[in-house]
C-alpha cells in the first residue's frame, strides 16, 4: 500500500494542484476578496479496482481590514474501496507583508485534526486463500481466517504545516513543510519506539505569467503560466513540469511527472470558465513500469466558485491560475 503512495510522495497530491490551491500551500489562503471555493475529485489508477480515491473541498478569504486570509479544508483518501480511509480537517491562516511596491510575502499556517481507519473485513489473509476459489468457496462464502483481530482500527492527531509565499505581478515561489509535528499514524501500541511518525514533506512551487491581455468584466484575462513543484517525503518525492494556459473562456494545459527513480505520468488539462466559475478536468497518462493498460491512468475534476467581481478587484500578481 506504501508503494502505491510512492508516486506521490506518500501524502495524496492533486495533479491539478493550482485547482486546491491551500492543499498546495497555507500562504496561499486568502487569494481572493470574497469567498473562493474549490471542490476536488481524483480517481487514481482505476483499472486496479479504484486503488486511491480522494475527495477535497475547501473555501478561503482574504480580510484586508487584518490583512489576513483565512480558509477551511475538508479531505478524504480513500484507498483500496474502504480499506484505508483517511479523513482530514484543516484550518488555514496567512498573513500578507508588502516587501516594496511590486513585491509581497506572505506566511501561511495550518492545524488539522486527522483521522484514519482500517476495514478489518476487507483484509484477505494467506490463510484464507484455497487453491481452487481463493479467498471464497464455491457457494462464494469468504474463507475464515486465524488472525487475531486488533483492538483498534482507527487512530485520530494532529497535524500541523506552515508556508511561505514571495509574489510579485508576475512570479511566485514558494516552500511548504508539512507534518512539522510529525505525528504518530500507528494503530498498534506496541513497539512505539519503532515508529518514527509522519515525515515531514518539503514543497517547493514557482512559476510565471506572462500575461496576453488583461481582461475586464466582460471577458476573461489571458495568460501562459509555466510552473513547477517539486515535494520530498522521506525516501519519496516527485517533480511536476509544464505550463497553464489561460485563453478567455478555455483554459487547458501539459505537465510531466517524474519520481525520484522512474518517470511517472504526463498530464493533460482542459476546462471552461464563465464569470467565477471554473470546471476542469484532467488526465494522468502513466509512463512508468505500471503501464498505462494496467492501470488506467487517473483522472480529475476540479470545481471552482470565485465570487469576486472582476470590476471592483485589481490584485496586480500572477495568481490567476490559483482562482
Amino acid at each position: 500500500m506504501m508503494w502505491g503512495f510512492s508516486a506521490h510522495a506518500q501524502d495524496p497530491i492533486f495533479s491539478q494542484y493550482y485547482a486546491a490551491p491551500i492543499q498546495l500551500n497555507p500562504a496561499f489562503a486568502g487569494n481572493t476578496y470574497s469567498p473562493h471555493i474549490a471542490i476536488n475529485y481524483r480517481n487514481q489508477w482505476p483499472s486496479l479496482n479504484q486503488a486511491y480515491v480522494t475527495y477535497a473541498v475547501s473555501y478561503s478569504q482574504f480580510f484586508k481590514d487584518f490583512n489576513s486570509g483565512i480558509g477551511l479544508m475538508v479531505l478524504t483518501d480513500d484507498a483500496g474501496q474502504g480499506l484505508y480511509k483517511t479523513t482530514k480537517v484543516s484550518g488555514v491562516y496567512s498573513y500578507k507583508l508588502k516587501i516594496n511596491e511590486s513585491l509581497n510575502l506572505k506566511l501561511g499556517l495550518e492545524g488539522s485534526l486527522v483521522r484514519i481507519n482500517l476495514n478489518w473485513e476487507k483484509l484477505i489473509f494467506p490463510d484464507q486463500i484455497g487453491p481452487e476459489f481463493g479467498a471464497v468457496s464455491g457457494g462464494g462464502t469468504p474463507f475464515p481466517t486465524q488472525e487475531i483481530r486488533p483492538d483498534n482500527l482507527s487512530n485520530s492527531y494532529f497535524d500541523a504545516s506552515a508556508g511561505l509565499l514571495l509574489y510579485s505581478s508576475n512570479f511566485y515561489a514558494g516552500v511548504t513543510t508539512k507534518h512539522l509535528n510529525t505525528p504518530n499514524e500507528s494503530f498498534l501500541e506496541i513497539n512505539e519506539n519503532l515508529d518514527g511518525g509522519l515525515p515531514l514533506r518539503l514543497g517547493l512551487h514557482a512559476g510565471y505569467e506572462f500575461k496576453i491581455n488583461e481582461g475586464n468584466k466582460k471577458r476573461q484575462a489571458s495568460f501562459i503560466s509555466p510552473n513547477v513543484m517539486f515535494v520530498k517525503q522521506g525516501d519519496f518525492g516527485q517533480l511536476n513540469i509544464g505550463a497553464y494556459g489561460n485563453l478567455g473562456a478555455i483554459f487547458g494545459g501539459l505537465w510531466y511527472r517524474q519520481g525520484f527513480s522512474n518517470p511517472d505520468a504526463a498530464i493533460a488539462l482542459i476546462g471552461f470558465q464563465s464569470g467565477g466559475y471554473k470546471i476542469g478536468y484532467s488526465y494522468d497518462v502513466t509512463i512508468s513500469k505500471l503501464t498505462l493498460g494496467r492501470s488506467g491512468g487517473s483522472h480529475e475534476i476540479s470545481l471552482i466558485m470565485n465570487f469576486d467581481k472582476p470590476e471592483k478587484v485589481d490584485y496586480n500578481d500572477c495568481f490567476g491560475l490559483f482562482r
